[in-house]
């Protein structure tokens, strides 16, 4: 399938590791509780009903047309915390946890264990927030996302939330090692469908650094 990725800038690599410069991009994005693969099922729904047609075109009254969206890659979901804000995030479709409160920098909250995530769809670079159609359902919201700087693990296989918790711990173990300083929460992307095989799968877990 010829699906859009976001660009970027490869800053530097080693192995199985990349530092990667993104432009701002847009995203859609909502937030779901439960454990890591029923958060997925269901945010990747809603979203996926935004895209398909759930929506109101820009310029069109409330009555008129929809549109669909094309679909982009990765699936990006984080972990997010009961007091975390919805707020719209761009493509890779991701999920991501947010930190507790005074939580240092070089300590992501922990993916395992998760119970309410973020899930995000990048959108295509030919819309603007101005032009992307707007969501019919309340619980799906628009964000741009700055330009930011990221590491990114990849690796193929199925995902668990061990598995994706010792992957994480990888990489913020090379990073520290590096003396390179992360923000924010861990994310993980996923670029396949479901029916792809586990040695073909595309998988990530993205760290935004300073």
């Amino acid at each position: 399938m010829a699906t859009e990725e976001p660009k970027f800038e490869l800053i530097s690599k080693q192995d199985h590791i990349e530092l990667r410069r993104y432009p701002a991009f847009i995203v859609a994005e909502t937030f779901v509780e439960g454990d890591m693969n029923a958060a997925s099922s269901k945010g990747f729904r809603i979203i996926a009903d935004y895209i398909f047609g759930n929506n109101v075109a820009a310029g069109s009254a409330l009555d008129k047309g929809s549109e669909k969206i094309a679909m982009t890659a990765p699936v990006t979901m984080e972990p997010a915390n009961a007091a975390s804000q919805k707020i719209a995030m761009t493509a890779p479709v991701a999920m991501e946890p947010l930190p507790n409160a005074g939580q240092a920098s070089q300590m992501p909250q922990a993916m395992q264990g998760a119970k309410r995530w973020r899930v995000h769809f990048v959108m295509p670079s030919t819309y603007t927030l101005n032009t992307l159609p707007k969501p019919n359902n309340l619980a799906v919201q628009l964000r741009e996302v700055p330009a930011k700087t990221w590491a990114v693990l990849s690796y193929s296989g199925f995902n668990t939330e061990a598995g994706i918790q010792q992957r994480t711990d990888e990489l913020v173990a090379w990073l520290a090692a590096q003396k390179i300083k992360t923000t924010g929460s861990p994310q993980l992307a996923r670029y396949n469908p479901p029916w792809t095989l586990p040695m073909f799968r595309r998988n990530e877990i993205m760290l935004e650094i300073q």
